[in-house]
């Protein structure tokens, strides 16, 4: 039998999920990260990389013939002609470039390229060119050969190949996936000998390297993939593909992603598009979400309330629910105040308010991906906690006006497992 593994490195920890040929989930296992100094991150992915294939039963380990992994969008290394880390690596959330993006912001200003492609991504100080600049102004940047991605190093402990990534961790790169090139305005940056060779995701490295997998009790002719980002393998795993189809991720903020016919980019409002192959992945974020329901109500409270609310009847209550100041899409305003005011004495009614306004910014947020250009939506899938909350489904379908279901498989390492899978077909 043909079994295909996935492995996420999230934000938190790791998972692995092992399929077969029907995408019938086989095993999972999952370990937390444990609690590190930053010059020990490298060292610990490693550990628990090798400690997830570990955890899988011998007899399944044994049938695994392709591995793809994902890691965190932005997360990247600085590594030397062996693939040693030479520094500590810079998460997806460090903003420690900003020198870098204003240097990076003057150099566009100054070449007149108003209009570059990848322009709008990679101008925010959590990009991976932006972190690249930033490493070019450290002493260390002498020894430096390679800039490489969380999913890409890891992956390179399996095959042993460096410089390999995917088109996916390289959009923050500046990689044009339109043309399937780096621009040529990337050249003037000084930093081509470094950037990896750019493949399609779950395309075919190589073969696992010998001693690896007679550690890991992995077959020789194992066929290790390059990667994506968590939240792409996310979206993967709800296995839609049909444009028009959406998933939106109900955590402890609001993702909106569409699967569109054409690429929509709009700094603005923080809107990239990732290719999924000829097709198109649309995507935007709001600081709304879960993380406000939490100041208000406790896990019970909500299960216990939310039954309760006339979901056929909209609340007149026209919140602006975040948990601070700001937000970037579907309005861009970083001085927006949070509106929850007035606040009903009935907390039904309260938390029928929050929950109507979100699903207000939710259906505002697609409408503005259409009026952008995207393909329009026919269906959306929910991730996420808030997946679970039946009377909020009810809410969103009816400010959606389409059909909200919620996604029969939403672990980003599940969607890596149909990655890996997809190299063989």
């Amino acid at each position: 039998m043909s079994l295909y593994l996935g492995i996420d490195f999230g934000t938190s920890g790791a998972r692995a999920a092992v399929i077969d040929q029907e995408m019938r989930l086989c095993v999972q296992v999952s370990q937390r990260f444990a609690s590190v100094e930053p010059h020990q991150w490298a060292t610990q992915w490693q550990d628990v990389l090798f400690s997830l294939i570990g955890q899988i039963p011998a007899d399944i380990r044994a049938q695994i013939c392709a591995i793809a992994i994902d890691g965190t969008s932005s997360t990247v290394l600085l590594c030397n002609r062996a693939g040693v880390p030479l520094d500590t690596p810079i998460l997806y959330n460090d903003a420690r470039a900003g020198s870098a993006l204003a240097d990076l912001q003057v150099f566009f200003a100054q070449a007149n390229l108003h209009d570059a492609p990848g322009q709008g991504v990679v101008l925010s100080a959590t990009s991976s060119l932006v972190k690249l600049l930033w490493w070019k102004q450290q002493p260390i940047y002498s020894q430096a050969r390679y800039l490489l991605h969380q999913a890409d190093w890891l992956a390179f402990l399996l095959h042993g190949q460096l410089g390999v990534s995917d088109y996916h961790n390289c959009l923050k790169l500046g990689y044009d996936v339109a043309r399937l090139e780096y621009p040529s305005w990337m050249a003037g940056l000084d930093v081509m000998p470094l950037l990896p060779q750019v493949r399609s995701p779950g395309s075919v490295v190589g073969t696992i390297v010998a001693a690896v997998a007679h550690q890991l009790g992995l077959p020789i002719n194992c066929q290790i993939c390059t990667g994506t980002t968590d939240s792409i393998a996310a979206f993967l795993a709800s296995g839609i593909t049909e444009i028009g189809e959406a998933v939106t991720s109900l955590g402890s903020t609001l993702v909106l992603k569409l699967l569109s016919a054409t690429p929509i980019e709009n700094g603005t409002y923080g809107i990239y598009s990732h290719r999924l192959g000829d097709l198109w992945l649309v995507g935007g974020a709001s600081n709304t979400g879960g993380a406000v329901l939490q100041q208000f109500f406790t896990p019970q409270e909500l299960l216990e309330l939310s039954p309760h609310i006339p979901v056929q009847q909209e609340s007149p209550l026209k919140y602006y629910p975040l948990t601070q100041l700001g937000d970037r899409f579907p309005i861009n305003d970083p001085a927006l105040l949070p509106c929850l005011e007035p606040r009903p004495a009935s907390p039904v009614d309260f938390l029928h308010g929050l929950l109507e306004s979100m699903a207000r910014i939710e259906a505002r947020g697609y409408q503005l991906l259409q009026e952008l250009g995207a393909t329009n939506l026919v269906r959306v899938y929910t991730a996420g906690g808030g997946a679970a909350n039946p009377s909020w489904t009810a809410i969103r379908s009816r400010q959606l006006q389409v059909p909200v279901l919620v996604s029969p498989n939403t672990e980003a390492a599940y969607g890596t497992a149909r990655l890996a899978k997809s190299s063989r077909e």
